[in-house]
């Protein structure tokens, strides 16, 4: 578990270093592969939010510059800070990558 938390926290610093980690566009140029792994990496904030939700942390949201990225972030961890029926790591990251593939409007993955 501290494994994953570490990884999480990895995510979070490289998406502050890398600009383009927000970019995705929900437009049908987009191939549902890229939506997957953009949706893989919500699914990774989500489980964050949810840790830092448990451990009484403020909520932490991103600056929404125009893109469906950002936006669909910050859904997804309002939801997780909103909703206490999201009581296990498992439901965060489920609502994480339901809510963005259903916004993506992609099939998602089988996982």
């Amino acid at each position: 578990m501290k494994c994953r938390v570490l990884a999480s926290s990895a995510l979070l610093v490289l998406a502050g270093a890398l600009p383009h980690a927000h970019a995705a566009k929900s437009d049908d140029g987009m191939p549902d592969a890229q939506k997957v792994r953009f949706c893989e990496r919500v699914r990774d904030f989500a489980l964050q939010a949810y840790y830092d939700r448990e451990k009484g942390r403020p909520m932490k949201v991103f600056v929404e510059d125009g893109s469906a990225g950002a936006h669909i972030t910050n859904v997804v961890i309002k939801r997780i800070y909103d909703e206490v029926q999201i009581s296990s790591p498992k439901k965060a990251e489920t609502l994480g990558r339901d809510t963005c593939n259903e916004m993506m409007g992609s099939k998602g993955s089988s996982e």
